[in-house]
């Protein structure tokens, strides 16, 4: 089956046992059997899914591993679930919102912030992102809320 990953590079998802696969809110623990890249994407295939139509019951299926499976982030480095729910305030100490979820552009990765209105502001380190402190749960960003 064809598979949509978020690690970086693509194919370190191979890497990962046991996956765990969300259909309709339930997670079921599940062995890869084998994957590799192919072209721009990942395919893989599941310990006794030996056929189509047992793929196809996939179909849309969000795959997850347990945070024990990942490496440490390193300094300056952040999982987006570690920055999914933090407050974000301006260098004034306005608060703009909570971190809602992040979109990959290619250029940078961008913080999607829900609170008055939804403002889409780019998590750049140094320039726009001032800091992270994942102690007291907030971003703090140099920028401008009207904005």
């Amino acid at each position: 089956m064809r598979v949509f990953s978020y690690t970086q590079p693509r194919d370190n998802i191979v890497h990962y046992r046991p996956w765990y696969l969300n259909r309709a809110g339930e997670w079921q623990e599940h062995e890869l059997a084998e994957g590799r890249q192919h072209g721009k994407g990942v395919v893989a295939r599941l310990a006794g899914c030996e056929d189509r139509d047992e793929a196809s019951q996939l179909i849309g299926a969000e795959i997850g591993v347990r945070r024990k499976q990942l490496p440490a982030a390193q300094p300056g480095e952040y999982y987006w679930s570690d920055l999914q729910g933090l407050k974000v305030v301006t260098l004034q100490g306005e608060l703009l919102g909570l971190v809602d979820h992040l979109l990959e552009t290619g250029a940078n990765d961008v913080l999607v912030v829900k609170g008055e209105r939804e403002s889409l502001i780019p998590f750049v380190l140094g320039q726009v992102v001032d800091e992270v402190d994942l102690e007291r749960g907030e971003i703090r960003v140099d920028w401008d809320k009207g904005f």
